[in-house]
């Protein structure tokens, strides 16, 4: 039984469309149970009309909840302890659930899980991982958005998480892993991420294979499994991402609405054309991974919808099931422990 700790009150919508989504979740995976945080009144209609989420959970009513507006450290100040999204996190702290899922404010999500769930040791900085869809299937981009700007050795750490998350969700030996640069040659790029590399390739690691470089079509390519990079270019790579396959589904809409031959023509196509709209869907791969805490916690888009909402459940659902944070600090042992100078009359 994977419990799941969820946020009733983040994102857009909050319990309205949580709460579906959870149902939704259930229905995929009977082994699944929810320790909902949320707001009495607010939420109590909602699951009442969904009888066999009601019980398979356990509601707790909270003082607050944070808007999507509030600063991280305002949010901190004032829902510490108290809030929904405070009380969702500190459910995995306390072992009463095995992953925290909310769709609330990014930063004031990221700011009170690193309080109160505190990083992994070695770790400086945690990330924000996303499973994004390529032309081979699905391949795993850090940092998009939790750290602006990373050192070559951050860098290296968000190689080893990305590589034990794919480890985790793709069920790979060993992840192929590239640094997102502006050039494939060795002689291009920022200091940071050509020193990065250097590292990766002299760690020569056994739980990844590090591929080199790769560029921005990359990504869409599924070159390789993980691609790492810092959160301020990984989030422009993400919303224009989300952007380009919005435009290209209004273009497409548009077009087959143009004339009553490209109506009747849509018709014949109209399987291929859903199949297209399946692998444009961002909730089909919502779900952002903070990695690097003492805890998961997934991130859902703020707008998401019931399906998305699912979705985001599903991966901390597959997280927690094969074991993502104990592959990561086996990972982060192994590679420090290669770091320390030797120990004894030797090193003396």
């Amino acid at each position: 039984m994977i419990k799941i700790s969820l946020d009733l009150m983040g994102g857009d919508f909050g319990p309205q469309v949580v709460i579906p989504g959870a149902a939704k979740a259930l229905d995929r995976h009977p082994d699944i149970s929810f320790v909902f945080y949320g707001i009495k009144e607010q939420c109590e209609p909602v699951l009442a009309k969904f009888p066999k989420v009601r019980e398979r959970s356990v509601f707790h009513d909270c003082e607050l909840a944070v808007s999507m507006e509030e600063k991280p450290s305002q949010a901190l100040r004032r829902g510490r302890y108290i809030s929904t999204m405070w009380r969702t996190i500190e459910a995995v702290k306390s072992g009463e659930a095995d992953v925290a899922v909310s769709a609330g404010n990014t930063g004031a999500l990221m700011a009170m899980a690193k309080f109160c769930l505190r990083t992994m040791a070695n770790i400086e900085r945690p990330a924000i991982a996303a499973i994004w869809p390529t032309m081979k299937g699905e391949s795993i981009v850090l940092d998009v958005g939790a750290t602006i700007g990373a050192d070559s050795q951050q860098l290296m750490d968000f190689a080893l998480m990305g590589g034990a998350m794919a480890r985790a969700l793709f069920e790979l030996e060993r992840p192929t892993v590239g640094l997102l640069n502006v050039g494939v040659e060795e002689i291009k790029g920022q200091e940071e991420v050509k020193e990065a590399g250097r590292l990766l390739r002299e760690a020569n690691l056994d739980s990844l294979e590090y591929y080199g470089f790769v560029e921005g079509d990359d990504l869409g390519k599924g070159t390789v499994d993980v691609v790492v990079t810092e959160g301020f270019s990984g989030n422009i790579a993400l919303k224009a991402a989300e952007g380009t396959a919005r435009q290209i589904g209004a273009y497409l809409r548009a077009a087959m609405s143009r004339t009553l031959l490209a109506r009747i023509g849509y018709l014949f196509a109209k399987s291929a054309f859903d199949m297209l709209r399946e692998k444009l869907d961002p909730s089909k791969v919502n779900g952002g991974v903070f990695l690097g805490l003492n805890g998961i916690v997934i991130k859902s888009h703020g707008g998401a919808n019931a399906e998305g909402i699912a979705a985001a459940i599903e991966v901390g659902y597959d997280m927690a099931k094969n074991g993502l944070t104990q592959k990561i600090e086996n990972d982060l042992k192994k590679y420090h422990a290669k770091r320390l100078p030797p120990m004894g009359p030797e090193a003396a």
